[in-house]
């Protein structure tokens, strides 16, 4: 192989892929605004593969993150195709335009709910990069930790063989309040830490029936793995369990019974 042909293909696995035309217009919309009003510490680039079907999994601290991260995936020379709330694709501009740039409805509790599983699972098989928030929802952890996560990601993986990149985020809530609030502070200009790990190691599921019991331990496994490299963007160490939102309710309406109890 030649220098000059060698050049070629390296070129040809780092140029960005074709966006098409409402992808292109989010990228001209959105990212001078992040280069003007946000400033960057990205880490870990190297660990997102530039070819090839592939899951990234992410925290989720603010409705501003998913700017922060979709920034920082599209720079690794990867389209994200984002799972996102159906509620946002019936925005009556911004919707159409996230429908046509490619990314996904999530219709959770009704039968168009295992459309977005297909849809995810048909993009990852036609090589795209497919973006999951497994906690579904901003955290509602009082510290801003992941939560427990939901096994879209991790049925995914298993179902496909692609990897499983985990992507931290922080910094994304001192642009936009996380969950509770909606103030908007852009000045003094923040900065949008990002880091990707190197792939979810989740060999110690393969080649298994893929039962609800195989992937809630898949899906703990990555939630571990994100709230770990989160740890390491904000120099602390993550909680030895994440918060569970679904625990949190039953223990605050037991005790809310159990007090109107001793009322009576």
């Amino acid at each position: 192989m030649t220098e000059g042909s060698h050049d070629r293909q390296e070129a040809a696995v780092e140029r960005r892929p074709r966006t098409g035309f409402w992808f292109g217009l989010v990228v001209v919309l959105v990212k001078p605004f992040m280069l003007l009003w946000t400033k960057r510490d990205w880490r870990g680039m190297e660990n997102v593969p530039r070819t090839g079907g592939m899951v990234f999994v992410t925290n989720h601290i603010s409705h501003f993150d998913p700017f922060a991260v979709g920034f920082f995936v599209y720079e690794c020379r990867r389209i994200p195709r984002l799972l996102g709330k159906a509620s946002l694709f019936k925005l009556p501009i911004a919707g159409r335009i996230i429908t046509s740039a490619g990314q996904i409805p999530v219709y959770r509790g009704s039968a168009e709910a295992a459309d977005a599983f297909r849809a995810a699972v048909a993009a990852v098989e036609q090589g795209e990069c497919v973006g999951v928030y497994p906690e579904g929802t901003i955290t509602r952890d009082p510290q801003l930790w992941p939560m427990t996560g939901k096994t879209g990601a991790a049925r995914i993986a298993l179902m496909t063989g692609c990897p499983v990149i985990p992507i931290a985020n922080w910094g994304a809530q001192e642009v936009f309040a996380s969950y509770g609030s909606h103030a908007v502070r852009l000045l003094p200009r923040k900065t949008m830490r990002v880091k990707a790990g190197k792939p979810v190691d989740l060999s110690a599921f393969e080649g298994q029936p893929i039962t609800s019991d195989l992937l809630q331990k898949a899906t703990t496994v990555i939630m571990d793995r994100v709230a770990l490299e989160l740890g390491e963007l904000r120099g602390e160490t993550p909680p030895a369990q994440l918060y569970d939102a679904r625990q949190a309710r039953e223990d605050k309406a037991r005790q809310a019974r159990e007090e109107g109890e001793g009322q009576v």
